[in-house]
């Protein structure tokens, strides 16, 4: 989704807004009046481009294939470091956007686009670190204090017996809970969706709520059926319920994936805070021009276990070019059987929209994953792209386990009794060794380039594995390792030359971030690293699971309160 307006095109639309601006900016001859007319946005003029979703596209596959700036030959410490930062209010897990061409008060700018856990969206110029705009979701009005929801208020509910109870709450997002998915933009409209998770006091009574946003990029200003709360129900027996409906209820859910834009419809995907039940696995689907519920798809509705949380580490569902969408479960029950449904440790395939279940795979191990808190969601799903030669679909998911598998999305081969031979490929890609004992997990999702796949596990090295006569196989790997929770890389390049691989080290959230940048036709050749220059690259405190924005020449990271801006150096 990565792509820029001809010159022409620029120079006509910069034109048309200073010819615009100065027409309306006067009076008119025949008139006292003097109030000049809002500033055009040319929201049915422009399609807009850029970094619009995580991980650059539906695909997930974290590609840029029209880098034209930055080159393995000048990232390096002498010619490319940190350039400024961007101040904001709170921590940034979402991975930052970017629209170029942007038409903002009569000007056009290169904006990057940042959510916050404070609740808030800021619009920066890409280039010269001006605030355009800034929207925040808390405040009070009509008597209603709107906040951020205190890590506090996830404590087990009473009678909560699980064997490790939360007594103080989930500490996994501190100091509080707002923004955490990373938001979605239509090119089309110039929208941008983002889900805010609010705490909402009215006199004694509080409620939690997961509240979806539309804000026109130019301006920052609420879309029509902005700001609703989500709310659902699905037939089945899980708590909390009613009358045979599961419920789905704000403070137990964690929207933690980015959000899916496919085909008009938003799709947003939800896990737990840590495992406080009672929560599942949920993902809601919307109209994006009404912002009306489409469909609701609970991954273990009839299970008193609950549980098959989508996480993905940030990632986000993926869609390929029928409009299939595609998660991966978490810990919890397994038994497809129609009429208990539940999809625990399980890779499915969803009808956009509706949200019904159209394939799935589980590997046979399901049970053992379960008991080992080795789940299939700790990654996000990769749709590779469609080949001319063999099985045409291609999918990639890791997880936990330390075992990838390469699915066919044409089949993904349900569940097997005492193997996965049903698949396409299935591997160890660490044990011991680097690892320790057991394999190495993978939080994040892998990366795609010229047929090659790019991941990095916990206490792992960068890994390449290219795709040859359909399976995967190890081609490279880079000299540094990954402490926890390893990284999601990212690609730059243009078309299918000067590959660039980037990686954030994070080491924990609150330790100082690494930039990593490798050579992506051989990985072991390591252009540049953040640590080189720390007095001038510190991308400072880390934000586990954090992904990198490469764009237009520059690197955008986001951090404890601020987003550093990498560049080739002045």
């Amino acid at each position: 989704m990565i792509s820029s307006p001809k010159p022409e095109t620029k120079i006509f639309f910069a034109i048309v807004l200073l010819a615009v601006s100065f027409f309306t900016g006067c009076s008119n001859g025949d008139s006292d009046s003097t109030t000049a007319a809002s500033p055009p946005t040319f929201s049915d003029a422009l399609t807009y481009h850029g970094v619009l979703t995580y991980h650059n596209d539906n695909a997930r596959t974290g590609q840029n294939l029209q880098e034209t700036l930055l080159t393995p030959a000048n990232v390096k410490s002498a010619t490319f470091g940190k350039l400024f930062s961007f101040p904001v209010d709170g921590y940034v897990y979402a991975q930052p956007l970017y629209v170029s061409n942007v038409p903002i008060r009569g000007q056009l700018h290169n904006v990057v686009f940042v959510a916050t856990e404070h609740n808030s969206v800021y619009a920066f110029d890409a280039d010269n670190q001006t605030e355009l705009w800034h929207v925040s979701f808390i405040g009070t009005a009509n008597g209603i204090l709107t906040t951020t929801v205190p890590y506090q208020d996830t404590a087990s509910p009473p009678g909560y017996t699980a064997s490790k109870p939360y007594p103080e709450g989930c500490a996994d997002l501190t100091p509080e809970i707002g923004i955490t998915g990373t938001p979605v933009i239509d090119p089309a409209t110039g929208t941008l969706y983002v889900v805010a998770k609010t705490k909402e006091t009215n006199g004694a009574n509080v409620a939690y709520e997961h509240r979806l946003h539309a804000l026109d990029i130019t301006s920052g200003d609420s879309k029509p059926g902005s700001g609703q709360a989500l709310q659902a129900s699905v037939p089945g027996t899980t708590a909390p319920n009613d009358r045979g409906r599961v419920l789905f209820q704000s403070l137990r859910q964690n929207q933690r994936a980015a959000l899916l834009l496919n085909n008009n419809v938003i799709s947003v995907a939800f896990s737990s805070h840590c495992v406080i039940r009672p929560y599942q696995g949920w993902v809601l689907a919307y109209d994006a021009t009404t912002l009306g519920l489409l469909g609701a798809f609970n991954t273990v509705p009839n299970d008193p276990k609950g549980k098959g949380g989508i996480w993905h580490s940030g990632g986000g569902p993926a869609a390929d070019a029928n409009g299939n969408v595609f998660v991966m479960t978490g810990d919890g029950p397994f038994d497809p059987t129609p009429g208990v449904d539940s999809y625990s440790d399980s890779v499915l395939k969803l009808t956009n929209g509706s949200l019904t279940i159209s394939d799935y795979f589980t590997p046979f191990n399901q049970k053992e994953l379960e008991n080992a808190n080795a789940d299939m969601s700790a990654a996000g799903p990769l749709l590779l792209p469609d080949r001319s030669a063999g099985l045409p679909h291609l999918m990639v998911s890791l997880g936990k386990q330390g075992i990838a598998y390469l699915l066919n999305r044409d089949n993904l081969g349900k569940f097997q009794v005492d193997s996965d031979s049903q698949i396409v490929q299935s591997f160890d890609w660490g044990t011991g060794g680097l690892c320790g004992v057991g394999r190495c997990i993978i939080f994040g999702t892998p990366a795609y380039f010229e047929n090659t796949v790019y991941m990095a596990a916990v206490k792992d090295t960068l890994r390449a594995y290219t795709l040859s006569n359909g399976k995967l196989a190890l081609s490279g790997q880079s000299t540094n390792t990954f402490q926890w929770p390893g990284a999601t890389p990212v690609i730059s390049a243009n078309g299918s030359r000067d590959g660039i691989v980037w990686a954030l080290e994070t080491n924990g959230s609150g330790a100082p971030a690494v930039l990593y940048a490798y050579s992506a036709a051989n990985v072991s050749i390591a252009l540049y690293n953040s640590n080189e220059n720390t007095a001038r690259d510190n991308p400072g405190p880390a934000i586990k699971f954090s992904v990198p924005t490469v764009v237009n020449g520059k690197v955008y990271v986001g951090s404890d309160k601020h987003v550093s801006v990498f560049g080739l150096l002045p």
